[in-house]
């Protein structure tokens, strides 16, 4: 079963700029080997659920060596099936436009 799992985690206890704690649970995404994008609001991943409830798992134990309050916002779209949904989702939104969007 093909996942998206939309996350966002920022540690609580760190002011108001959360740039350098992103980058380092982007650091632990990138490594996985799990698809990705990275948004404005947060950061879409795609593969088996385990596989990417292990990475959010991953993030979540990076962001808790630093700080004592985490906070995590998750979105998840199971479905049986379907693969390259990253891709895929946009581009069947295009198709009906008939044209591209901005990415």
């Amino acid at each position: 079963m093909s996942v998206l799992l939309e996350f966002s985690m920022v540690p609580m206890d760190k002011g108001d700029s959360f740039s350098q704690y992103v980058a380092q649970t982007l650091d632990v995404i990138d490594r996985s080997g799990v698809s990705y994008r990275l948004n404005p609001m947060g950061t879409i991943l795609e593969g088996e659920w385990d596989e990417v409830l292990q990475v959010v798992t991953d993030c979540y134990r990076k962001l808790s060596e630093v700080s004592d309050r985490v906070s995590c916002s998750i979105k998840i779209d199971a479905r049986k099936g379907r693969e390259d949904r990253l891709q895929g989702k946009i581009k069947s939104v295009e198709k009906v436009l008939n044209r591209e969007l901005k990415k």
